[in-house]
């Protein structure tokens, strides 16, 4: 193990970067806001929409997938920004990468919003 701090002191610092990493996307990362917006809009009509706990599970927690898979995306941006600006195939596909990650935590998103609402107004 690493030395550093241990117990409570390691804890009051892993949730004051953590913090200072949620910050830190939502100043710098355009998408990060929009997604929160989404995420408030969508999670405030989860009570109107799921009938039952279970549905409002499958509603809500794709909402927090979505924003925990654009933080690791602005994260990978982040480190592959910091090693160069110049063109490398590996860059960019990794950044491809982060960006279907997050296109296929929408998707999730739009699947299960629409069997939620497919089984409540489907006549």
């Amino acid at each position: 193990m690493k030395p550093g701090k241990t117990g409570m002191a390691r804890l009051v610092d892993a949730t004051r970067n953590s913090w200072r990493g949620l910050r830190a996307t939502f100043t710098n990362e355009a998408a990060f806001r929009q997604e929160l917006l989404l995420v408030a809009v969508l999670g405030t009509a989860s009570f109107w929409a799921a009938r039952n706990t279970t549905e409002w599970l499958l509603l809500v927690l794709p909402l927090g997938i979505l924003l925990i898979t654009e933080l690791l995306n602005s994260a990978v941006e982040c480190v592959v920004d910091r090693i160069g600006e110049e063109f490398n195939e590996l860059s960019g596909r990794a950044k491809d990468m982060g960006s279907a990650a997050v296109l296929l935590s929408l998707a999730t998103i739009a699947l299960a919003w629409g069997a939620v609402g497919w089984d409540r107004f489907h006549a």
